[in-house]
């Protein structure tokens, strides 16, 4: 496949492009930032802005999927929803699949499944309220959106660097923890579900991951 990822130089994107490279993928890595000079025959870089609608359509137009792993910095959280729904707009006339690398905001509460996490101050307390908003106001922005071809991840409280284990834990709607309540997974691993879910067929428009339980 030819995968787009948006965001690729920063933590998460920078996993699934190594990840898709090892699986013998070709990438266009997108960042608003420099790239270095491209180090594989099956990548490419480009310095494109994900808001920037116009310049996303001729990437777009040429690849199979595309994956938003964008984080923007403080105090531009609102520009997250209106971001993705753009991304939308362009992979829309294209056909291009989007996986969306978002938050845990729209996740249930593990100890409590009648409330949203945003609304469980055990994993979301206060000062970082404002941040999980974005990312349940950008899930809701893909609900919302014409466009079928999203698919929305949401990771686990704490994403990571780390070392590639190789295995993960894979759930639906509800935040996954381990035996002591930590929900957690390494960037290396989420990338593995990411590449599984591309080039699977699917298993809904939303899930999230978490370590595996023996790691």
């Amino acid at each position: 496949m030819n995968i787009a990822v948006l965001g690729a130089t920063g933590m998460a994107g920078k996993a699934i492009a190594a990840e898709a490279l090892d699986r013998g993928h070709h990438v266009i890595a997108l960042s608003r930032g420099h790239h270095a000079a491209p180090r594989h025959d099956r990548l490419s870089t480009l310095a494109v802005d994900a808001a920037d609608t116009a310049a996303l359509h001729p990437v777009l137009a040429k690849a199979d999927a595309a994956v938003l792993a964008i984080r923007l910095g403080p105090g531009e959280e609102s520009r997250l929803a209106p971001l993705t729904r753009g991304v939308l707009d362009a992979a829309e006339q294209h056909g291009t699949r989007v996986l969306i690398v978002g938050g845990a905001a729209p996740l249930r509460s593990p100890t409590d499944p009648g409330r949203l996490l945003i609304e469980d101050p055990d994993y979301v307390p206060a000062a970082w309220k404002h941040v999980a908003q974005a990312s349940l106001d950008q899930f809701k922005t893909c609900q919302r959106h014409p466009y079928s071809g999203w698919i929305y991840l949401s990771p686990p409280a704490i994403l990571e660097p780390g070392e590639r284990t190789g295995s993960y834990r894979r759930g639906r709607g509800t935040l996954l923890t381990d035996e002591h309540g930590i929900s957690r997974i390494t960037a290396a691993d989420l990338a593995i579900s990411v590449l599984d879910e591309l080039e699977g067929p699917g298993g809904g428009q939303h899930f999230t991951v978490a370590q595996a339980a023996s790691c």
